[in-house]
């Protein structure tokens, strides 16, 4: 198995997400959100699945901002994904 995504947080949603997490009215979870962008710019990591569930449940919510729904879209694009390596038939 290979472990696919090599999406990375572009410099536009690093910055929205370093402004999200100096407000100190920001939401636990629009920061957690940000925290998990930021730690994917400019390196290789990519969200966990607990982060995922998260960003979905954002995404799903009406009552959610759209700075917490850019954040989600970001992270949900580098969820890891687990694909199996096929091998020709031989």
């Amino acid at each position: 198995m290979n472990i696919g995504n090599h999406a990375e947080t572009s410099a536009r949603i690093a910055h929205l997400a370093a402004l999200v997490l100096r407000r100190s009215d920001a939401p636990l979870r629009e920061k957690e959100l940000a925290g998990s962008a930021l730690a994917q710019h400019h390196t290789s990591k990519q969200t966990s699945k607990a982060i995922g569930s998260l960003a979905a449940k954002v995404l799903g919510d009406n009552t959610s901002s759209h700075e917490a729904k850019e954040l989600a879209g970001c992270v949900l694009a580098q969820v890891r994904h687990l694909t199996a390596t096929v091998s020709p038939a031989q």
